[in-house]
């Protein structure tokens, strides 16, 4: 199959411009495709799916979205940025203000020629708050969704830098989140800027999450009641969330394809 790599904030993705291979996209091949040693590599895979739009203002893509471990997403606010860049880099789309289709219902992109994409995520919803497990200790965590849900942990006394996150931390009551859920860390950094990392459900840590970064950055503003833009520092660069007054919240950073080729590569058979 035909795939392009590209990354947002360096969380990359496998992206197949042909949508879902013949047969469909099993939860193994996902995972093949993801892994860093026996495939290409990456946090997950984005298909490319063509919809028919009945109107000229209906979207006409859809982005089938799987993390790592084959499991369906419902929203990946990087992965969302780099999908519309291939769009407009291939010239299937022109610049400007795109809709994209996902699970998590239609969002619009604004997609420059060049530089930094925005993404209209829709409204962060409360959820259950809950506490946390890290490093042997558990830490009170606010509940957000932003399509997908996020327990954000902004107790100053973490250092962010230092906290584990190779396992998956346990959630206590572990019914409020049946499904699993993505676990943010944050720590202020300055006025309106926050530094986090992330333990994305069904990847590991990863070096950045868009909803996170969403996630995050609400939490802290719902806790000072105020709406307005934050820097979000990750390990993998920085990104922009603006709560806007009715609701909505907007996520702006860099989307980059990195290079293109075919898997598995062609065979060639007796040069050896």
């Amino acid at each position: 199959m035909r795939f392009l790599k590209g990354h947002g904030t360096e969380n990359d993705f496998v992206l197949l411009p042909d949508g879902v291979p013949a047969g469909g996209l099993d939860a193994e091949t996902v995972r093949t495709l993801c892994d860093r040693r026996r495939g290409i590599g990456a946090d997950g895979v984005l298909a490319v799916v063509r919809v028919a739009a009945p109107t000229e203002n209906d979207p006409r893509w859809f982005m089938d979205y799987r993390n790592a471990d084959g499991g369906l997403a419902e929203m990946c606010g990087n992965g969302i940025r780099v999908f519309a860049r291939y769009l407009v880099d291939s010239g299937l789309e022109e610049p400007g203000d795109l809709r994209i289709d996902t699970r998590a219902g239609v969002k619009t992109v604004t997609v420059p020629a060049s530089g930094d994409i925005t993404v209209g995520m829709g409204p962060a919803t409360k959820l259950p708050d809950a506490k946390v497990r890290l490093d042997g200790r558990w830490w009170a965590a606010a509940g957000w969704s932003m399509g997908n849900p996020h327990l954000v942990v902004t107790d100053t006394d973490l250092v962010v830098d230092d906290v584990d996150l190779t396992m998956t931390p346990a959630v206590d009551p572990p019914a409020a989140y049946p499904d699993g859920v993505n676990v943010e860390i944050v720590r202020p950094t300055g006025p309106a800027a926050i530094r986090m990392r992330v333990h994305e459900r069904g990847v590991g840590e990863t070096r950045s999450c868009g909803t996170g970064a969403c996630a995050a950055a609400v939490a802290v503003m719902a806790a000072q009641n105020e709406r307005t833009s934050y820097d979000v520092d990750v390990p993998g660069g920085r990104l922009t969330v603006t709560w806007q007054d009715d609701g909505e919240v907007l996520l702006t950073g860099p989307a980059v394809i990195t290079y293109a080729g075919q898997f598995p590569p062609a065979q060639n058979r007796g040069d050896r």
